[in-house]
């Protein structure tokens, strides 16, 4: 995005779920902070999507709440480019400006909704909770995902070969079968098979498919 060259960094996972409160009215900011932090939530605010990126960590969990109408770089701006920079926490859009087009492109997005001001705080509330929910199922996938191919990078590339085959044929998993498919003997394919098992730390082929699945999602 024109104009914007910003690093991001990542610090140490926060257990506590944050509220990251982007609006350049600063009423609006201190209203909303001060609501939220006596509901119970972590809230930090800033005035700018730009403040905002210079600051957040991508290890932080939480949800974002975002002003659409914003100077410089609005909204939809804000998302794409951190949709271009692979930034996965949720965000939930406040606006008093935006129409019908901005919401259905930010819903579009993965926002998870588009407020329009003045809304009630409850409204505002679930919507967070929603998105804490969210942010943790995809930080939990990822770090699944993550592990897994770990776990694959172990392999060597014969215990690849076998691991693929074994997937891909689950009902012909005799090492006599993989031995032929594979032009390897059947005493071969079992030191295979039990490193595998090893390496993956798994103890059937269906975890093995299970766990392949983890990769690809």
């Amino acid at each position: 995005m024109k104009g914007l060259n910003l690093s991001l960094t990542r610090g140490p996972n926060v257990t506590d779920p944050t509220v990251f409160l982007i609006d350049d009215e600063e009423e609006v900011r201190t209203t909303l902070s001060r609501a939220l932090r006596k509901r119970g939530f972590t809230v930090a605010a800033f005035d700018s999507a730009k403040g905002f990126l210079e600051q957040y960590e991508t290890d932080q969990l939480g949800c974002l709440v975002l002003d659409y109408g914003m100077p410089e770089l609005n909204g939809l701006e804000l998302q794409s480019f951190m949709i271009q920079q692979n930034i996965t926490i949720p965000i939930v859009f406040i606006s008093g400006h935006g129409g019908v087009p901005e919401s259905v492109q930010a819903m579009k997005a993965g926002a998870v909704d588009f407020l329009e001001k003045p809304f009630r705080q409850n409204d505002l509330i679930a919507c967070i909770q929603t998105a804490f929910e969210r942010d943790a199922k995809m930080r939990k996938a990822a770090s699944e995902q993550n592990d897994a191919k770990q776990r694959f990078g172990r392999l060597t590339s014969r215990e690849r070969e076998v691991a693929v085959f074994m997937m891909e044929h689950p009902s012909n998993t005799s090492s006599k079968d993989i031995g032929r498919a594979l032009d390897i003997s059947p005493r071969t394919v079992d030191h295979h098979r039990a490193r595998i098992l090893e390496k993956l730390e798994i103890g059937s082929v269906i975890e093995l498919v299970e766990l392949s699945q983890k990769v690809l999602s």
